[in-house]
């Protein structure tokens, strides 16, 4: 079990399985449905984070799903990473988890059982870490190991953010650095190196528990993760949503490490592609560099925050008392030909 390399049994990795944007809107063309529920607050038509539904007590429960294919070889931290992936999306609603099911889909024809429960383990792990149970679960016999978690939250709905809401002067933060698909492409290709793979990780497997905080805070005005569309692909998601553009500073961006010497070598995902080929159209005047990074498909990356920015100095203080250490990557103003242009 320990030669077990589960990269090597799937097409894609992490959240870069995730079907492009362009794909994904032809997909849901002419579905909205003509029933109208109003206890629904969030449903997917500004293709937020997660559903969420009041339950009429000034709470709302929050639902989401996401699992993907291996991003890493060792089973528990796939379990673990998928685990916390999906989680985050109820912290990024502002919300706190209560409860997750697990999604496992396993070739029992190429890979062991024991191996699988090493991935049931890591998600036990997560699950624990948010203080939430991994409740149960369904599993079927798959061509690709597949995991990811079902998980319901709740939030008080005055607490409740969504990627829409944000105003002209928001200032953008982000709160984890990008590269990881990038470096899971070069962990593909051979060429990683360990404290590369080691940074990953551990930035896979620190969960985004700080959104819960960061929803009762009111100059938060707008928050979404970042993950499998790339930093510019959910910052235009919240864009459409809130009617504005965004100005992005490319040099504040928070990055990984030697990004540069991987892309060097060409580990650029086949999702960074499909990513600028979906809203590129979206985009001002970028550099290949820039492309590469900022559509880099994220797996549990961190969480984009629009504040207020005359609360800045309140947040910083805020997010410094927590231990992350932000600057400004952009801020957002009225609406203009291109949803996002890069400085």
């Amino acid at each position: 079990m320990n030669q077990i390399k589960l990269t090597q049994y799937s097409h894609g990795a992490g959240c870069g399985c995730k079907i492009a944007p362009a794909v994904l809107d032809k997909m849901l063309a002419g579905h909205s449905g003509t029933q109208h529920f109003p206890q629904l607050l969030v449903g997917n038509d500004t293709r937020d984070d997660a559903a969420v539904y009041d339950i009429q007590d000034g709470r709302a429960i929050i639902s989401t799903t996401d699992f993907f294919m291996p991003i890493v070889d060792d089973p528990a931290d796939f379990g673990r990473i998928a685990s916390v992936n999906a989680i985050s999306d109820v912290y990024a609603m502002g919300g706190t988890p209560i409860m997750a099911i697990a999604i496992l889909g396993w070739p029992v024809d190429k890979l062991p059982p024991e191996v699988a429960g090493e991935v049931l383990n890591g998600a036990r792990q997560a699950c624990a870490q948010a203080g939430i149970p991994l409740a149960g679960g369904h599993s079927i016999d798959a061509p690709e190991p597949i995991f990811g978690l079902s998980v319901t939250g709740t939030v008080k709905i005055e607490h409740l953010k969504k990627n829409g809401g944000a105003e002209a002067g928001n200032l953008l933060f982000l709160t984890k650095p990008l590269g990881v698909g990038i470096i899971s492409t070069a962990q593909k290709k051979g060429i990683a190196q360990p404290d590369d793979l080691d940074r990953a990780r551990k930035s896979m497997t620190t969960l985004n528990d700080i959104g819960a905080k960061l929803g009762t805070k009111d100059y938060v005005k707008a928050l979404t993760d970042v993950t499998g569309f790339g930093l510019l692909g959910h910052l235009t998601e919240m864009c459409q949503a809130s009617s504005l553009s965004a100005h992005l500073q490319a040099a504040s961006v928070p990055l990984m490490p030697n990004l540069d010497h991987y892309l060097q070598q060409r580990a650029i995902p086949g999702g960074t592609t499909r990513n600028w080929d979906s809203y590129g159209h979206h985009i001002g005047d970028i550099t290949e560099r820039q492309r590469h990074l900022f559509c880099d498909p994220q797996t549990s990356g961190g969480l984009l925050v629009a504040v207020d920015a005359s609360c800045k100095n309140n947040f910083l203080e805020f997010m410094g008392n927590e231990g992350f250490h932000l600057t400004p990557i952009g801020h957002l103003v009225t609406r203009e030909d291109k949803l996002v242009t890069i400085q």
